[in-house]
């Protein structure tokens, strides 16, 4: 029975510091500008261990940032590009088209490319080849996306590791001291908290980034089976006109 209310008085005490803590962040948050308070809070939060949420984050965003310029290096007009490739392809300039492909950045100048470079075979050897360098090229868009998705799951797991860290320490300095008052397991509880917050700061930012880069990848592959429809489309119509 002893045990059971011990537990209930431990409880209280943590609900209590969860309470007081939120409070006293806002307060803080006032009086001190956002940089201060965030290195504050990242000290307070055991350093040692706070580093490896932010390089977390830091690794996260380097790989977000590389895939978000390799994105939009690869957009380009699929329609104007098209229709330059149908106008040399209907003048014969079979040629003139694979440079204007080699020219060109992007998977749908590559998958265009692979199709022009089978045009003398058979439609259905051509459809092939484009079907599978296509997904080889949606492959590449995805490249470096897995250890994203790896980042954002680390976050939020290392703020949980800190949680149960603080409670460890919040528990020990209880069993030394033989109390459970708060001033003795504040400092374990900060450690819970802070760690907490951070990691899932840490999670949503690199999921909102994630999702625009997962948006990018809809729309680069979605051109590029449009592309490659057009692209079969016009070298059928070119096969029709040589017979």
């Amino acid at each position: 029975m002893n045990q059971k209310k011990g537990f209930a008085k431990i409880i209280a005490v943590v609900c209590l510091l969860l309470t007081s803590s939120a409070a006293a962040m806002a307060q803080d948050a006032e009086s001190l500008g956002f940089h201060q308070e965030l290195k504050t809070k990242f000290i307070e939060g055991n350093a040692g261990f706070m580093s490896l949420v932010a390089l977390t984050l830091v690794l996260g965003l380097a790989f977000c940032i590389e895939r978000m310029i390799y994105l939009s290096l690869s957009e380009i007009n699929a329609k104007k590009f098209m229709g330059d490739i149908e106008q040399k392809v209907e003048a014969n300039d079979i040629e003139g088209a694979k440079e204007l492909c080699r020219n060109t950045r992007g998977p749908v100048a590559s998958v265009c490319y692979q199709g022009l470079l089978h045009i003398r075979e058979r439609i259905d050897d051509i459809e092939r080849s484009v079907g599978n360098y296509g997904t080889v090229q949606a492959a590449n868009l995805e490249k470096g996306c897995s250890w994203i998705t790896l980042f954002i799951a680390m976050a939020p797991s290392l703020g949980f590791l800190g949680t149960v860290i603080g409670m460890v320490m919040a528990f020990d300095q209880i069993q030394q001291a033989g109390d459970i008052s708060p001033t003795i397991v504040a400092s374990g509880m900060k450690v819970a908290l802070i760690t907490t917050i951070f990691g899932i700061i840490v999670a949503v930012i690199l999921q909102i980034f994630y999702n625009y880069i997962l948006n990018k990848i809809e729309h680069l592959t979605s051109q590029m089976e449009e592309s490659a429809i057009t692209l079969m489309d016009i070298i059928s119509k070119a096969k029709r006109g040589a017979e």
